[in-house]
């Protein structure tokens, strides 16, 4: 059994940002299913919404993150998040980070910080790096993460399940007291153990069959979460992004938000503006009523894509500014100085996720989440763009806080080691291929980003089915990081069905045909689950 004082599951900002405001207090491991810099935050190419100049404030930074919410945001959570957020930008410049900057005009060569501006934002205020701005984000942290002798990073090691003293059979309340890890390389299940457990595992995009997220994304820590009794909540919140790349070769890119920040406009393929009819910010407005408009563009035209024009702007400027963007794009023979960029919505992020506090503390003593994994109503039905690297950023910072603050028990429990019974190799993997297939898609047409309830239901009939199968699979057969990953999706996309069929109205990005309207009933209320 390997015993640590904290344990993080994921590598990307939110648990890189704790394990480094822990790390002084203690031994910590950081467990990572792939290599270090995999993770949601390093593909994060717009940047990290914060007040940081003169013309904006903390008030229209809130008002406007409400507004994007639908009415479900939490405003006590939204204004702390938002009010801490420039002192947490302020530590990880410190740490080496470098946002994009630019020469103050009529000035002796003085820069300040290039701002950037997105759907929903009334003001300039996201903070980049050119377009890379997750991968420098993780750069910095993991840099200062590797000077940091008390941090130990198990790559390639995949959390299996939480272990609890109510699953052990200890009396008294119940606790997080360690996990179970497979070791990829080595073929092996670990005993991880300790009182202070931190899920930074990110989201669930490959619940869908087209996202924006990284292969990674499977819903790990929701689903650990929710099976070791912990709450979850609005789930069925799940953003589809308006712009991904349209092109058989160019698996889930991203065209940021910053692209029609900067001035692209959303045309058919025809040529034709269509955005103006849907919201007064036409392609700037927030990213749910952009996506239904492509939707619904889509669906009336029978076209496979939209274009996204930003051909109006210098060439120098658009190299200079989406110089990430601009290579990939040419890379598949589309010069977005020269024409149009062929794009489709993707599912790209989770609003919902483990019931937490803005502390991180979730249900389950000695279990906290952080980031995109976690709900703390920042969010509510929308979430605002760049909001998200901002609370995961609030967000460690404070668990870390109260993870320190907090009375460790007088004496851990003896876990006992993995068993594994009389499972053996799987005689046939083309059982886990084909369900993993199956729930993609099935999610995509059933639960996407326009539903009914008739398709609802069917989906979860299906799933129902589908979450049996691989049960069996999964008890029969040794564990592999693919049978976890779609025993982990299933569960996840049952979440997300039994949230929408629990909701009766169309808010944010729940989006029901038999319900299109908001219910006044329904504001402020979460749809949370909790296992039986």
């Amino acid at each position: 059994m390997k015993q640590f004082d904290f344990i993080v599951l994921g590598s990307g900002i939110a648990g890189l940002s704790f394990a480094l405001q822990v790390a002084p207090h203690g031994r910590v491991a950081i467990i990572t299913k792939k290599n270090r810099a995999e993770s949601n935050t390093n593909y994060a190419q717009g940047g990290i919404a914060a007040v940081t100049s003169k013309e904006d404030t903390t008030e229209m930074h809130v008002r406007d993150t409400l507004e994007a919410g639908a009415g479900l945001c939490r405003e006590d959570v939204v204004r702390t998040i938002v009010q801490e957020g420039p002192a947490r930008i302020a530590e990880l410049i410190e740490l080496g980070m470098q946002f994009s900057e630019r020469e103050i005009p009529r000035s002796d060569g003085a820069r300040e910080l290039d701002l950037g501006k997105e759907g929903g934002h009334s003001k300039r205020r996201i903070l980049h790096a050119k377009d890379v701005t997750g991968r420098e984000i993780e750069k910095a942290l993991l840099n200062a993460v590797a000077r940091q002798p008390q941090i130990e990073v198990f790559e390639n090691h995949f959390a299996i399940d939480l272990i609890t003293t109510q699953k052990l059979g200890r009396p008294g309340p119940n606790r997080c007291v360690g996990v179970y890890v497979l070791d990829k390389p080595a073929g092996v299940v670990e005993t991880f153990a300790s009182d202070a457990i931190l899920l930074a595992t990110g989201g669930c995009g490959k619940v869908y069959l087209y996202t924006t997220n990284p292969d990674i994304a499977t819903g790990d820590g929701v689903a650990m979460a929710y099976r070791a009794g912990a709450a979850v909540a609005n789930m069925e919140f799940i953003q589809f992004h308006p712009t991904c790349l349209y092109h058989p070769r160019a698996k889930s890119f991203l065209i940021s938000e910053a692209v029609r920040g900067e001035g692209g406009i959303l045309k058919t393929i025809n040529g034709n503006e269509f955005m103006a009819g849907h919201h007064p910010l036409q392609s700037l407005a927030p990213r749910d009523i952009v996506a239904r408009a492509i939707d619904s563009e889509m669906k009336r035209s029978g076209a496979t894509h939209v274009l996204l024009d930003i051909t109006h702007k210098p060439a120098d400027f658009l190299r200079e500014r989406f110089p990430n963007i601009y290579e990939t794009c040419l890379r598949h023979g589309i010069d977005m100085t020269l024409e149009p960029i062929p794009v489709v919505p993707a599912a790209h992020y989770q609003c919902g996720g483990v019931l937490t506090n803005v502390d991180g503390e979730t249900g389950i003593p000695g279990l906290y989440a952080v980031g995109e994994v976690a709900c703390t109503g920042l969010h509510g039905a929308n979430r605002l763009a760049s909001n998200s690297l901002l609370e995961a950023l609030v967000c460690a910072h404070r668990a870390g806080r109260r993870v320190l603050e907090r009375i460790a028990p007088e004496a851990r429990p003896v876990i006992p080691d993995w068993q594994s019974g009389r499972a053996t190799n799987p005689d046939e993997l083309v059982v886990i291929a084909h369900n993993w297939d199956e729930i993609r898609r099935l999610m995509w047409d059933y639960v996407g980003i326009v539903r009914t309830h008739k398709r609802l239901l069917r989906a979860q009939t299906r799933i129902a089915n589908l979450r049996g199968e691989i049960q069996e699979f999964y008890w029969d057969f040794t564990v592999s990081s693919d049978l976890l990953e779609l025993r982990n999706i299933a569960l996840v996309a049952e979440l997300i069905i039994t949230s929408a069929l629990a909701r009766p109205e169309s808010r944010g990005l729940n989006y029901n045909l038999d319900h299109p309207f908001p219910d006044p009933a329904w504001a402020q209320r979460d749809t949370i689950l909790e296992r039986g």
